[in-house]
């Protein structure tokens, strides 16, 4: 039978009743032939371009794409209308199944997984080293043991211990296969005198946004954020322990934290001569939140391709949410930080059979638990990720070397948590404390049924993208949405787009990346204690991965989709241009969000610990003693610890109460008192005591923050004022 020509098409078109041809059959001829048409006039075929022809579902997904925009736009604080942008969501989402139940190639995309099967065959003398591997666990186990202050310290032997136990454990289960071509790659690069780089618009594209996203990561580091509060005094009095050579498992201050920060806080704080300072934290967290982002990359061109690989790293690089968490420099980047690799390596590994990655992702994880608490439900996701991939198809024949994988997985992650299990099983309470004190009545009484609390919590979690980010000034912009309005809109479209596309193809890897979600904000939503502490940017920040790589998957479908069939370049340059403008116009949001409206609202509530050190370290270096400065406490006001820190006396607190200011006459030098501008009693009582004091109203430049300096003279100095003609 000769094929359909586009005459016959035409035909078929005017007189339905007589002709017929299906439609695909035209679309493939127009993209095959780079043809367009318009329509029939006097014989005639008028032409237009073949996208705007060929492609309704891309123009709907548009339209719902910016439909949601504006429905997010009436959801930006201060003045919200939720009824209006309620209605501009329902059409949006009216729009996108409009375009499922077209059946438009949008849905469209090829998961393409490797066939082979998992190898675990082990020859004796790797059974060997596995027995081996086994038996210095056992003994780095026992090392690992309480001092008398109930503390476990690392030392030599346990250090060697545990790491040699490792090491022969990676030597018995390592495919050495896997690596091979790449380590003969390198070496073929590192023994040619002559490396060429080739210069090719993709690596141009992903220099360029390597540039971006580290601007956003470190511009203002010193500034941004500008003080420091409490918890950073705990760290940094942890992180001075390190360096003077005391090494614990687990860090007992403020409730208990685990290892991970502190000792690369110490590392970082030799490399970059930093010191005991604010800046050593926050350029170790925000060095935590870059290195995030290649395995961001690497999980979307696994799950999908390069570009949502790409726009991913973009979208997550640029945004306000995983940057303000990265910029406070405690624990919270190391949450995605290892839950990307740990998330990618499973994935690739189930995807690709490739033995090596369940090491990898077991690896990832056991760091991980030594990084932030909230990464404790981690291993619970990973379990699911598992699960769903065995009860869906494409586990047919390889469900048992799945489950030893995943036992090898288990081992590798158990092997790096040791330390910590050690301290968990001869001080559970400091380990458990602030999750039992969130989770359960230990420390505050839950008054709803606990059911409920967790469906009003799951709700709020999974809202605020597009609501509320919860009320915790010191790591967020209270009570505005997660997402800037161009990146809640595409999280939406993202959000469906790959919802329907698990319902047409029912590939496990979308079930998941949709479920990841919810599962990786746990640690936020099992705050039934404590209700009003979800949702919080911190303990929800594993979902940092799943949340931007279907932002970049709402973005690809909308704007690739049009330009891969667009046959001519002024239609291509269009679409680019489009989105070029829309991922902009989201760069200056976000970047508005950080550095302008985050850093003024944090500056206006933080106190200016950092003004008073100057003050102090300046008198030291003058006239005065650091050991004869003082500050006088008030209720709410700052931390002297951090006084000290920022004075560069990290272990100083310059307390002074009221009640101790007899320790001023201990000794005739010069002395600097310094008091809340409200503290009228205390003043009093020091010019009652020092009547030759002189007093200064220091302007801080901020509302509410300005301060007493109160200059005691030495006696001698007085004594010759007194003398003198």
């Amino acid at each position: 039978m000769n094929e359909p020509s586009l005459l016959d098409f035409i035909k078929a078109k005017i007189m339905p009743w007589k002709y017929s041809i299906s439609e695909e059959y035209l679309i493939n001829l127009i993209v095959e032939e780079d043809i367009s048409i318009d329509k029939v006039e006097d014989g005639e075929i008028k032409e237009m371009p073949v996208s705007l022809l060929t492609n309704w579902g891309q123009y709907r997904l548009v339209l719902a794409l910016f439909l949601a925009i504006i429905g997010q736009f009436f959801m930006e604080p201060p003045e919200r209308n939720v009824s209006v942008a309620i209605m501009f969501f329902i059409a949006s989402f009216g729009l996108i199944i409009w375009s499922a139940i077209s059946k438009d190639s949008i849905f469209d995309y090829q998961n393409v997984t490797n066939a082979k099967q998992l190898d675990f065959e082990l020859s004796t003398k790797k059974l060997y080293l596995l027995a081996a591997s086994g038996l210095l666990l056992v003994l780095a186990f026992f090392a690992f043991r309480k001092n008398t202050a109930n503390e476990i310290l690392f030392n030599g032997l346990n250090l060697g211990l545990w790491i040699g136990s490792l090491i022969l454990f990676l030597l018995a289960v390592f495919e050495a296969d896997q690596i091979k071509i790449p380590l003969e790659n390198f070496k073929r690069a590192i023994n040619n005198k002559q490396t060429f780089i080739k210069i090719t618009p993709w690596l141009i594209f992903i220099s360029v946004a390597t540039i971006l996203v580290f601007y956003f990561r470190f511009y203002r580091l010193n500034e941004v954020l500008g003080e420091m509060f409490s918890d950073h005094a705990e760290k940094l009095l942890d992180v001075y322990d390190v360096l003077n050579g005391k090494f614990p498992v687990f860090f007992i201050r403020n409730t208990g934290r685990e290892f991970f920060q502190f000792y690369w806080t110490a590392f970082l704080a030799i490399v970059c001569n930093t010191g005991i300072s604010f800046m050593s934290l926050k350029i170790g967290t925000a060095l935590a939140g870059f290195l995030t982002l290649p395995y961001i990359y690497l999980l979307g061109k696994e799950l999908r391709n390069k570009w949502v690989g790409i726009l991913a790293f973009l979208f997550t690089g640029i945004a306000y949410w995983p940057n303000v968490i990265s910029r406070v420099g405690l624990r919270f980047p190391f949450y995605p930080m290892f839950a990307a690799p740990a998330l990618f390596y499973l994935i690739r590994g189930l995807r690709q059979k490739r033995r090596n990655d369940f090491i990898y992702s077991g690896i990832a994880i056991g760091l991980g638990l030594h990084g932030y608490s909230s990464t404790r439900f981690l291993p619970v996701v990973v379990v699911i990720a598992v699960i769903l991939f065995l009860i869906h198809k494409q586990s047919k024949g390889i469900r048992n070397q799945t489950v030893n994988a995943f036992i090898i997985l288990v081992i590798a992650s158990f092997i790096i948590f040791l330390p910590l299990f050690k301290y968990t099983m001869v001080n559970p309470d400091a380990v458990s404390y602030r999750m039992m004190t969130r989770l359960t009545s230990s420390e505050r009484a839950i008054t709803e049924p606990a059911g409920e609390i967790f469906l009003k919590n799951l709700w709020k979690a999974e809202t605020m993208f597009f609501y509320s980010n919860g009320g915790t000034w010191v790591h967020s912009i209270p009570n505005r949405p997660a997402l800037d309005m161009v990146s809640a809109g595409l999280y939406l479209l993202g959000s469906i787009i790959v919802l329907i596309q698990y319902l047409k193809y029912r590939n496990w890897e979308d079930l998941f990346l949709i479920l990841a979600v919810p599962l990786l904000m746990m640690p936020s939503i099992l705050s039934l204690a404590f209700p009003d502490e979800n949702p919080s940017l911190n303990r929800t920040a594993g979902a940092i991965i799943p949340v931007f790589i279907l932002v970049a998957i709402g973005f690809e479908r909308v704007f690739y989709s049009i330009w891969r069939v667009a046959r001519r370049n002024r239609y291509k340059f269009g679409v680019s241009f489009a989105g070029i403008v829309l991922f902009l116009i989201s760069t200056l949001i976000n970047h508005d969000l950080v550095f302008n409206q985050f850093d003024k609202q944090f500056m206006a509530g933080a106190w200016n610990t950092s003004q008073i050190g100057s003050i102090i370290r300046n008198f030291a270096g003058s006239t005065g003693n650091a050991d004869r400065a003082y500050v006088v406490p008030s209720p709410h006001w700052v931390d002297t610890r951090l006084v000290g820190i920022n004075a560069g006396y990290p272990t100083k607190d310059y307390a002074l109460w009221p009640e101790q200011f007899n320790q001023l006459n201990i000794d005739d030098g010069e002395k600097l008192v310094i008091l809340k501008s409200d503290n009228q009693d205390a003043l009093s009582l020091l010019e009652t005591m020092f009547p030759n004091g002189i007093l200064y109203n220091y302007d801080s430049g901020f509302e509410g923050k300005d301060f007493y300096i109160y200059h005691i003279p030495p006696v001698i100095i007085q004594e010759e004022n007194i003398m003198a003609p």
